[in-house]
């Protein structure tokens, strides 16, 4: 998965902080444009990703392949939001690009904190079927996520959960649930699912009707999951029958044997981008890194290190069958699924997390 999105109302919180401690502390050693310009093509290029296997990932799929053509080193740094957010109100940020869910790089975009995105510079954006809703002011996407629906397959007598609905209906599914805690968006949208909504019709979300939706399945739920590796470890022990998980986490333990499944029907994608914070020192190289990265033959290589799917939809005549299965942007999960709308989540989130909060407690 990708980087957990923030509140707005935190995120703004935090940022009216950061600009005051940041207009208090003195200036020192400044540069001036040209002479971060001069010294630019001798700097490595840092990115900021979220680290781990999908750091690794990158590193492969993106960064040394770059490094071979360019000659340009790129360094991996994991700044969390409020660091990368300080820096760049400082006017120095220690980064030249960032990998962030689309929904912070709006965020850092409504807060004059990232640079806007000059597309004549990045050639392989151009007509090349990447949606639209990725290609905004100050972000460009660069893979798919998803949480999906999840299941032991020895639970129910062979049959398969193939819906929301499934997952609700206790009767014809019995035993006990996981559900995704605080640690992404509360899973609103498959509790509307479940009720019958369609998959066109879920925003804005009826937020009513789908904790009155919640309540109907509540004293099944064991337990809300706080990691990524979670509901596999739940599932593989029996604790729970079926729950919510991020596609592509389960495949490991699939791959080893394990009697587990997912289903790909009501998945809610969301996605990973890049931007350029403001003052980036290293803005031509940030660019050059950045449409690498959206060239179908990297976008390949990085879907099968790392179960993102690309945003370039020619990515996938590099690929497998086996491989093109697992990911949330193979087009026939793309008619299956949807994409969480990030305004009206930064919009209500606060609230919405709030009352989720109260209700996961009762």
């Amino acid at each position: 998965m990708g980087d957990v999105g923030v509140g707005r109302r935190a995120f703004l919180a935090r940022v009216g902080g950061i600009a005051a401690g940041a207009a208090a502390a003195p200036l020192t050693a400044c540069e001036t444009r040209a002479e971060r310009s001069a010294t630019e093509g001798s700097r490595p290029l840092v990115v900021r990703n979220f680290g781990g296997s999908y750091g690794e990932a990158n590193r492969k799929a993106v960064y040394d392949p770059f490094t071979r053509e360019t000659g340009i080193r790129v360094r991996a740094v994991n700044f969390g939001h409020d660091q990368m957010l300080a820096q760049i109100r400082e006017g120095r940020p220690q980064f030249d690009v960032m990998d962030i869910d689309m929904s912070n790089l709006v965020l850092f975009e409504s807060e004059d904190a990232s640079e806007p995105l000059d597309y004549g510079r990045l050639k392989n954006t151009r007509n090349t079927g990447i949606a639209q809703s990725l290609l905004t002011p100050n972000g460009v996407g660069k893979s798919y996520w998803a949480s999906v629906l999840a299941y032991h397959t020895d639970a129910f007598g062979g049959r398969k959960p193939e819906s929301w609905a499934d997952f609700w209906s206790l009767g014809a599914f019995p035993g006990r649930r996981a559900l995704q805690g605080a640690v992404d968006r509360p899973e609103l949208e498959f509790a509307l699912l479940a009720d019958g909504v369609p998959l066109d019709g879920l925003y804005p979300l009826d937020v009513d009707r789908a904790f009155k939706v919640l309540d109907e399945i509540r004293g099944s739920v064991r337990t809300f999951w706080e990691y990524g590796a979670e509901p596999g470890e739940l599932l593989s022990r029996g604790s729970v029958m079926a729950s919510s998980t991020w596609a592509g986490r389960l495949q490991n333990m699939i791959a080893d044997g394990v009697p587990l499944a997912y289903e790909w029907n009501g998945a809610r994608r969301q996605s990973n981008g890049y931007g350029i914070p403001k003052g980036s020192a290293n803005q031509d190289a940030a660019y050059r890194l950045i449409d690498f990265a959206l060239r179908p033959e990297v976008q390949a290589h990085m879907a099968r290190l790392y179960p993102d799917g690309p945003v370039v939809p020619a990515a996938y005549g590099h690929l497998t069958e086996s491989t093109a299965v697992r990911l949330a942007s193979t087009p026939g999960h793309l008619l299956t699924g949807f994409d969480l709308d990030i305004e009206w989540w930064l919009e209500n989130g606060d609230a919405v997390t709030r009352r989720w909060q109260r209700w996961a407690r009762g």
